[in-house]
């Protein structure tokens, strides 16, 4: 039992962290105000909810702020 939880878990981060990094090159923006590098979430907030976990491992240990919809 613990090694089929074992293979899903591997299973899961097999999927998730390369889908949250190449959502994060395709959605980061340079914001000319203040020249800092910020992710863009869509409107929608489904990916939001998805990669809130990693987007904040990623703000503490590379600085990448993020932001739900355009900069206005």
């Amino acid at each position: 039992m613990k090694r089929k939880i074992l293979i899903l878990i591997f299973i899961f981060f097999s999927f998730y962290l390369p889908s949250y990094f190449w959502f994060r090159q395709t959605n980061t923006e340079i914001w000319e105000k203040d020249g800092k590098s910020y992710l863009i979430f869509p409107e929608n907030k489904m990916f939001y909810y998805i990669f809130r976990p990693l987007s904040y491992v990623d703000r503490q240990t590379t600085g990448l702020e993020f932001h739900i919809g355009q900069h206005r």
